[in-house]
């Protein structure tokens, strides 16, 4: 975790290339919170949110397909301000009833989206995949408590 603190810092030059810092860092979420994929949309000038980052080209298209379709995880953070999980995409059809299939036919079964802040404005989201169904339950950074799943609690 070291490493990726000082390798994030140097980014932070002259000459400094948010594209390439963003690249780095889905790069290391995949790394440092064992998930399979990572992609990253941030809001635009026009509160448009656009595809950012993405640790492979399958979440590149997977993100694209999200924004085009208007239905997904990380749309749903954007919205809301507030993380996003499901445990099961293969059973995810009726929250995103196009999203869903999609992921799982990318080989996704598990997704965690978390809105990015910049101070209490959310400026896009991160999700974070992976191919198993109900792996890696994230921890709210703030508490033990898990983030909230699909559906809410009642």
């Amino acid at each position: 975790m070291a490493r990726t603190f000082v390798e994030l810092a140097d980014t932070l030059v002259d000459d400094f290339d948010v594209v390439e810092f963003l690249h780095v860092l889905v790069d290391r979420c995949v790394e440092l919170l064992d998930v399979s994929a990572a992609g990253l949309l941030l809001g635009d000038s026009c509160d448009r949110l656009r595809v950012m980052a993405s640790s492979a080209e399958n979440i590149h298209l997977l993100e694209l397909f999200q924004l085009q379709n208007h239905d997904g995880p990380c749309l749903d953070a954007y919205r809301t301000s507030a993380p996003v999980s499901h445990p099961d995409l293969r059973v995810a059809g009726d929250r995103w009833p196009r999203f869903a299939p999609a992921a799982t036919e990318s080989g996704f079964r598990t997704v965690h989206a978390l809105p990015m802040r910049l101070r209490s404005q959310v400026i896009g989201a991160l999700n974070l995949f992976h191919t198993d169904p109900n792996a890696w339950p994230p921890r709210s950074p703030r508490s033990a408590e898990p983030w909230p799943t699909w559906p809410p609690s009642a």
